[in-house]
This record gives structure tokens, sequence and C-alpha cells, in this order.
């Protein structure tokens, strides 16, 4: 019989995004504003952090998923052990952070103690967050082995990505709006002391919430079933056995599509890192207006998200849900060109206000809905490759591809979101970084990295599937 998540264990496996996703926006999207715009690190410096640490966060996708498959199932389990592997470091990095011990001086941004302190702490955090998440994500095939089912979980966990993204994001620009200058906010003006004063203080908080939740998701996925397979031996890695495991998710057709077509989306990932300076330096916002950017997230991610839940409902074969995807994927990049009016001289702030909340509502909406679809395609995939691997024993098929199929996919979205902060940081570099003209073009730019990542992804048949 298939194995499925039901009651606390559903509950208890899907709160692991939650928690991970709480604290890697709050990290990964605002440690950017914090370290450029309050502690005076330039943004290139910033930059070349933020790319190394995916950069190194996609080499571990790839190790990591290598070892939790070559595992051999112990009394923990096979999978479940890594998770108190990676939890001590996570846990201190993501909390030494905030607390740079050098501050950039008033003349120097390119002080070299606080940049190679912000590098060292930013690529230790992502080698232990990889290590979480890609365990995390290896788990579901195995964990829930029906389409149903996966779509339920998929369901459940959009659904905690959507709130733990509002609250990360609310907590940040509520402090935003205390600010009487948001515009002057390095460590020295009275607006960065408030900055450095509430934002650790955030820190710690949702790295604790988080801990919480990855030892929920420990305590609630049951590994016993690997006690059936008594013939798995534990292989020994060599250079030549990593390579042919790292080939095999490149060998599939269909999860390399997949995987190529992600890569290229990933390329516009940076719209996040632009949050912040939009609001400030496009909108020219202060104090309670950022709010409307609360209100934007909320409704744009639950409205897109319950219409597509709806949508989806209606469908029951892999081949519709890919369709779907398509279209949600497509709509959330061609919004992306309606920036562009706001070059026009003589635009009110009545039609600024409704290109904002069109823009930036249909892209969170479009992104927090994208697990509904991207859960049961990615696991129906690997479920394909594991039959067609060794159908006669599915379950020690799935378990020795599952870390290295997710670990591909994670590897090459990684090397392409490195790729696009890096160049971000390059363009806003000095005075740049308040330039409103670059700032709407490289959200414009979005669109198009968009367009071309689709006209790959409209090469995946599922055909039998």
């Amino acid at each position: 019989m298939p194995r499925e998540l039901h009651g606390k264990r559903l509950i208890g496996y899907t709160l692991g995004s939650f928690g991970t996703t709480l604290i890697n926006i709050l990290t990964e999207l605002f440690s950017f504003q914090y370290y450029v715009y309050t502690i005076n690190l330039d943004s290139l410096v910033v930059s070349i952090g933020l790319s190394l640490n995916i950069f190194i966060s996609a080499l571990f996708a790839i190790i990591f998923g290598i070892m939790a498959d070559n595992k051999k199932p112990g009394r923990l389990g096979k999978r479940r052990p890594f998770l108190l592997y990676g939890i001590p470091v996570w846990v201190v990095t993501n909390i030494l952070i905030w607390f740079p011990p050098w501050k950039c001086p008033q003349t120097n941004s390119m002080f070299l103690p606080t940049a190679l302190f912000f590098w060292g702490i930013i690529i230790t955090r992502s080698v232990f967050a990889t290590l979480i998440l890609i365990v995390y994500d290896s788990m579901l095939p195995e964990q829930s082995q029906t389409l149903k089912n996966r779509e339920k979980i998929a369901s459940i966990i959009g659904m905690f990505r959507i709130i733990a993204s509002v609250v990360a994001l609310f907590l940040p620009l509520l402090v935003q709006s205390m600010l009487d200058d948001p515009q002057n906010v390095k460590w020295w003006d009275p607006s960065g002391k408030v900055i450095l004063t509430y934002i650790p203080i955030m820190g710690i908080l949702f790295t604790g919430f988080s801990l919480v939740t990855v030892l929920l998701v420990y305590f609630s996925v049951d590994e016993r079933f690997h006690e059936i397979t008594q013939d798995f031996e534990e292989k020994k890695m060599s250079l030549t056995s990593v390579i042919g495991h790292m080939a095999l998710p490149a060998k599939d057709k269909k999860y390399r599509l997949l995987v190529i077509s992600d890569f290229i989306m990933s390329m516009g990932g940076f719209w996040g890192m632009l949050i912040f300076s939009f609001q400030t330096y496009v909108l020219n916002y202060r104090q309670s207006q950022f709010f409307i950017y609360i209100l934007i997230s909320i409704f744009g991610k639950l409205g897109w998200y319950i219409l597509w839940r709806q949508v989806i409902k209606k469908k029951n074969d892999n081949q519709s849900l890919l369709n779907l995807y398509i279209i949600n994927r497509f709509i959330g990049g061609m919004v992306s060109f309606l920036v562009l009016f706001y070059f026009l001289p003589s635009i009110s702030s009545e039609a600024s206000l409704v290109i904002y909340i069109i823009v930036f509502g249909t892209i969170l909406g479009s992104n927090y809905s994208v697990t509904l679809f991207s859960i049961p395609i990615n696991a129906s995939l690997i479920h394909r490759a594991a039959e067609k691997r060794d159908s006669e024993n599915l379950e020690k098929s799935i378990s020795e591809i599952s870390g290295i199929y997710y670990g591909f996919s994670s590897f090459m979205f990684s090397i392409g979101y490195s790729t696009s902060t890096f160049l971000v940081g390059f363009l806003l570099t000095g005075s740049n970084a308040e330039n409103p003209v670059i700032i709407l073009i490289l959200i414009a730019a979005r669109g198009i990295f968009v367009a071309i990542s689709l006209v790959i992804l409209r090469k995946l048949k599922f055909n039998e599937l």
C-alpha cells in the first residue's frame, strides 16, 4: 500500500517549510539591506558574499544529496539524522549574522574585517541550511507516494510559506515604518541605531521558532519502512561514483528540462532584493506607507493561491498540472514589464499605486503558488525515474536517487540565482544603489528570464505518467 502523510505527521512535516521559509526570507532578503544601507558595506562586497553563499549552497546540495542517498538506514532512520547534524551550526550562524563585530567606517565601505565576517558567516550558514533543506525535500517521495497526497502536502506547504513570508516581511517593515528618515539609516544615523536594535532581536526570535519546526519534522517523519530493505549496502564514495551518481538526474531528459527551466527562471530571482529599495527610492515611501506592501503581499499571495488551488482540484493528472504551472509562471513573469510605466513623467500617484499593486501582487501570488505545482511534479518525476531504474524494488530505488535529484535541482537553481545576485550587486555599486532607473530596469528584466524559461518548460511531456 502506498505511503501517505496524514494527521499530526502531515502537520509536523509541513511546518518545517514554515520555519525554514521564515528564517530564510529574513536572512537572504534583509541581509542585503542591513549590510549595505546600515552596516555601510559596499553592495558589490555584499553581493559577492551572497553569490558565494548561493554557489557553496549549490555545491553542497549535490554532496548532501549523495550522502543522504547512500547512508545505510540505522536506528534513527536514513535521512532524519542529518537534520540533527545540521541544526547546531545553522542556529548559531542565523543569529550571529546580525551581530557583526566591526561596522564599516563612514569613509570606507570596503572595510575588510566586516567583509570577511559577513562572507564567513553567510557561507557557513548556507552549508548547514542546505543540509537541512535537501534532507527535508528528499524525504517527500519516500513519505508520500500518491499524487493526491502530494498535492495535499503542496497545498499546506504553500499556505505555510505565504504566512511565513508575510511575517518575515511585516516585522522588518514595521521597523522601517518607525524610522524618521528611512533614506539615511547608516549605523551612525539615529534611524540606523533603531535598525541595529530591533533587527537582531527578530533574528533571534525567528531562529528559535525555526528550530522548533525542524525538530517537529524530525519527530514527525517515520523511516521504519527502511527496515524492510535489509539488503541495503552503504556504498564507498569515490570521485568516479560521485560523478556517476550526479549524472543520474542530468541524463533524465524530462527532469533535465524542468531543471534547466528553473535555472533560467532563477536568473530573474534578484527582484526580491529590490523590494525595500523600490519602495524607498522609486515610490519615495515614508513611515506607514511601507505597510502598503504588507497588504499587497497578503492579498496577492492568498488571492492567487486560492484561485490556483481551486483550479487544480479539477485536474487529476500530471500533464494538466504542468500546463497550469506554465500559465502561472507566464502571468507572474509578463506582469514585470508593467514597471516600465514608471518612466512616464506624468504618471499620477493613483496610477502609480495601481501599477504597484498589480505588479507585486501578481509576482508574489505566482511565486507563492509555485509549490502547488512544483512539489507534486518533482516527486512524480523522481518516482518515474525510480520505476525505470528498478521497478521490482521501488522503495530502495527511490531512497537511492531522491537526494541527488533534489540536490541537482537545487544546484542548478542556486547557480542561476548566484549569478544574478552578483550582477545586481555590481550594477548597484555606490550611488547606483539609490538609482530608481536601474532598479526599475532590473525588475522589468525579470520578465525576459521567465519567457525564456517557459520556452524550455513547454517541451516537457509526461506522456505515460
